[in-house]
C-alpha cells in the first residue's frame, strides 16, 4: 500500500510526466487525507475525535456581512457569534466602514479516554465602503446575540437628489 501513494516508488510507467511533480505532491496529500477521515470515521459519533470536528470553527475569522439601503439608510449587519461587545471597535472613516474585532476561543473537554484542551485566538477586520451622500454623525450600532447592526443616515441633500425615473415600452 505504502508504494501505491509514494510518489518515488512508482513503476516508471506510473510516474507522472516529466515536470508535473506537483500532482503527485497533491494526490499524496489526497490519499492521505482520505486515510485519515477513514481511520477515525470508524470511532463513531460518541467517540470522534474533536479537534477534527470542529476544524472549520477555529478558522473562520473572517464575519459574513450583510449590506442594505433604503431611502434614509444603509445597514450594515455583521454575524460575529462567540464574539462579546468589548472585543469590537467600529469606526467610519471617509465612507469607510471598518469593524474589527478579537476573537478569543478556549475549550477543555475530559473524558475517559482523553484531556482535550484547546485555545485559539485571532483577530478580523472588515473594511466596507459605504456609498456617496451618508452622513458621518447621523451612526448607531447595536450588538445583540451576535449580531452587529451599524445604521448610517443619509443626508437630506442626498435623498433630495433622487428620483424616479419612468421607463416606458417601446
Amino acid at each position: 500500500m505504502t508504494r501505491d501513494i509514494t510518489p518515488w516508488r512508482k513503476k516508471k510507467a506510473e510516474v507522472a510526466p516529466e515536470g508535473n511533480l506537483e500532482d503527485s505532491w497533491t494526490e499524496l496529500h489526497r490519499r492521505m487525507d482520505r486515510l485519515f477521515d477513514e481511520f477515525f470515521e470508524g470511532f463513531g459519533a460518541g467517540l470522534r475525535w474533536p479537534a477534527l470536528a470542529r476544524r472549520e470553527e477555529r478558522f473562520a475569522l473572517s464575519p459574513s456581512v450583510d449590506v442594505s439601503e433604503t431611502d434614509d439608510e444603509v445597514r450594515v449587519t455583521a454575524d460575529l457569534p462567540g464574539i462579546d461587545e468589548k472585543d469590537l471597535q467600529v469606526t467610519l472613516e471617509d465612507g469607510l466602514l471598518t469593524i474589527r474585532g478579537e476573537k478569543q476561543h478556549e475549550s477543555e473537554e475530559k473524558k475517559r479516554n482523553y484531556h482535550l484542551v484547546e485555545r485559539s485566538y485571532g483577530t478580523f477586520h472588515r473594511a466596507i465602503p459605504l456609498p456617496a451622500g451618508i452622513d458621518p454623525d447621523q451612526v448607531k450600532a447595536s450588538f445583540k446575540k451576535g449580531v452587529l447592526t451599524v445604521s448610517v443616515r443619509k443626508t437630506p441633500e442626498s435623498k433630495a437628489r433622487q428620483r424616479r425615473i419612468e421607463i416606458t415600452p417601446e
